[in-house]
């Protein structure tokens, strides 16, 4: 996985440089950037290019003045800023500039960006009078059309409305963000970047060896005609072994929707292909905290996984930081959704400046059939917050073996929560203590669960009624299962209690809901226990 806080080839000799003049929009002619010649451009045949590549063996982009690259660490990356008065679309069309990103030590790897108007694409041609840096920035030694490493769109021109209601400086606020690999993310809601999502997932956690990361080689911004409330990106990805064509329609609401299109041919066979790949960190909850491993009560992006299958059931499955790294699949055919969520909201709960209770969600929406396949999700053993060590995927059912074409459409929601809600109680806290019964010797080997339950038809339950807890395991014992009211005064709010005897080490399965009078009234609780 990539450092989170460490988170494409040189151009041929003697390209000829236009300005802006080829363009028809009097918007493009006027940028001050630097362009490079003119070619035809469609996403039809952006696809068909990569299917040729994906014949052919993999070639990997060449970096350039690597030694100058290295030195442009961190700190120093951090200094160089794209002059918003060059923006993409500064003065139009559409509402959305786009800025770029340089190159560092941990983007080495040059992305080709392209102005797209009429059929017609032009590079922009990397110049360092593009940014403002410091007088002794490493950077300032590079030459050549050396690439980008990413880029942004900032927000509205006309001020979107910001968290107390006055309009956001466009100059510095951004919406969405691609960097490194096939990386990118966008804000929610409630104004924060969190999780990223990917073009691909090729070998996580793979027994075959080390993961792959594909790369964006060359992007496209397609120019937006007057009145557009969306923005339109079009991407090739490569890598050793898958090549594809994307297209992302991005729209800025209350939060981002992205609607993705991608085409995906294997030049060797794959593992574990992950398709609508989401990457987020989990480190600890109030599910689980070794004494005194850091101050504040939680820390996470994410703190679980939330599944609508094909037949219907909501599933939540909080998320762990296990001992090692463990897979698990979700078989499914056609899935309504998937998503890794920031369900815990409460200020309190983490009691740090960089609000990770106003985190993003990211639900993924399929568009079309899926078929056959699986939900998996990887979690990776972390000992700090600066780690992506949950991967959540879409992975087909049929092997992925060279030369195998893939067609997938889909869209992701970044925002405070599900786009549709489920009609039940949700599950709002996972939390475990020593077994038995209070005010008795606790017995070893036994764990206690209590899961909290929120909403839904829980809200309406008559005066008097119980809900009955219905829990499986896959092995081991359960014992003293009940159901009761959480004691807060909030309408709707029940917790489910039961006892876990196990022997071993091998993790354990558990599944729990509530019900009344036959009636479901939760979703489905999920969890991977392992013994300690």
């Amino acid at each position: 996985m990539l450092n989170r806080r460490s988170f494409i080839a040189s151009a041929a000799a003697g390209t000829a440089l236009l300005g802006a003049s080829g363009f028809s929009s009097a918007a493009l002619a006027q940028a001050r950037l630097r362009f490079g010649r003119q070619e035809a451009f469609g996403f039809d045949a952006l696809k068909a290019r990569a299917k040729q590549m994906a014949a052919r063996p993999y070639a990997a982009q060449p970096t350039a003045q690597r030694e100058i690259l290295e030195a442009i660490d961190y700190d120093a990356h951090g200094k160089i800023k794209y002059n918003t008065d060059l923006a993409l679309f500064a003065d139009g069309p559409g509402d959305h500039p786009v800025t770029f990103f340089h190159l560092g030590r941990y983007f080495q790897k040059p992305v080709r960006m392209h102005a797209v108007e009429n059929g017609q694409a032009r590079e922009i041609v990397y110049d360092p009078s593009y940014f403002d840096m410091p007088a002794d920035s490493p950077a300032r030694k590079l030459s050549g059309n050396l690439g980008f490493a990413g880029f942004r769109f900032q927000e509205s021109r006309k001020g979107h409305p910001g968290p107390k209601g006055a309009p956001l400086d466009w100059r510095r606020n951004d919406w969405v963000a691609f960097l490194g690999a096939s990386y990118f993310r966008a804000i929610g809601e409630l104004y924060q970047y969190g999780l990223s999502a990917r073009g691909i997932a090729v070998d996580v956690a793979s027994p075959s060896g080390p993961e792959e990361f594909p790369d964006f080689t060359h992007v496209y911004f397609m120019t937006p005609k007057p009145g557009d409330d969306s923005v339109t990106v079009c991407a090739l990805l490569d890598g050793p072994s898958v090549c594809g064509a994307y297209r992302f329609v991005m729209q800025r609401g209350a939060g981002v929707i992205i609607d993705v299109e991608t085409s995906l041919t294997l030049r060797k066979d794959v593992y574990r292909l992950g398709m609508a790949p989401l990457t987020s960190m989990y480190w600890y909850s109030e599910t689980k905290k070794n004494t005194a491993v850091d101050w504040r009560p939680e820390v996470h992006d994410s703190d679980g996984l939330s599944l609508w299958t094909g037949n219907g059931e909501r599933i939540w499955r909080p998320l762990n930081n296990p001992s090692r790294t463990i897979a698990s699949a979700f078989a499914d055919t056609d899935p309504r959704g998937f998503g890794l969520l920031q369900r815990d909201r409460v200020t309190g709960n983490y009691l740090d400046g960089v609000f990770y209770e106003k985190r993003p969600s990211l639900w993924v929406e399929p568009v079309g059939s899926w078929g056959k396949g699986s939900v998996q999700l990887i979690e990776i053993p972390t000992d700090d917050e600066i780690h992506d060590n949950i991967v959540a995927m879409w992975v087909p059912a049929e092997p992925a073996v060279a030369g195998k074409s893939y067609e997938l459409r889909y869209k992701t929601y970044w925002s405070d929560g599900e786009p549709y809600p489920p009609p039940f109680g949700r599950c709002v806290a996972t939390r475990m203590g020593n077994g038995g019964a209070p005010g008795t010797v606790r017995p070893r080997g036994v764990r206690k669960f209590v899961v909290e339950f929120l909403g839904g038809p829980l809200e309406n339950i008559p005066f008097g009624v119980k809900p009955e807890p219905v829990v499986w395991a896959s092995r081991g014992e359960l014992s003293y299962a009940f159901a009761e009211a959480v004691p807060n005064d909030v309408s709707g709010h029940w917790r489910a209690q039961f006892d876990l005897t196990v022997t071993g080490s091998e993790p354990v399965e558990l599944r729990c809901f509530l019900r009344a009078g036959g009636q479901v009234l939760t979703e489905t609780w999920l969890y991977q226990y392992e013994p300690f």
